[in-house]
């Protein structure tokens, strides 16, 4: 189980390869298969572990354009392991049908939006001047 560390606050995300989901449909669909090229921050900065405080509007920034973008694929453009395209979420094809384009894709593994809570993580940094962590629970 992995989440978003924001000073004290916890965020919830789930297991680990979905998250490196969320970083591989990304990089592969926006990105031109070519990790961080166009969200640094993000895909590098913090998918190696954390974002300093002083690039968290940054961040705000490339999120706001990654979920704008996400909008234009079909949830069939899911890219679960960009090392490994063969790779396919465990629950395959079989999604609600309130999943209607990769910017609503992905849910956390209690059931809420998951740019919703990332947005939600750099809030609380940025309010806090604090960095933003990915960590283990």
């Amino acid at each position: 189980m992995v989440g978003f560390n924001v000073g004290s606050y916890w965020y919830q995300i789930g297991h680990g390869d979905f998250l490196h989901s969320f970083f591989s449909t990304v990089a592969y669909n926006l990105e031109n298969k070519k990790w961080g090229s166009r969200f640094p921050v993000i895909m590098n900065e913090l998918y190696q572990g954390k974002a300093s405080p002083g690039h968290i509007d940054k961040a705000i920034e490339e999120l706001e354009v990654i979920k704008k973008e996400l909008q234009a694929f079909g949830p069939d453009k899911v890219i679960w392991d960009i090392e490994d395209l063969s790779k396919q979420p465990p629950w395959g094809s079989n999604i609600s049908k309130n999943i209607t384009d990769l910017s609503n894709y992905f849910v956390t593994s209690d059931g809420c939006d998951f740019l919703t809570i990332f947005f939600g993580a750099l809030e609380m940094a940025k309010k806090t001047n604090s960095e933003i962590n990915i960590t283990p629970m």
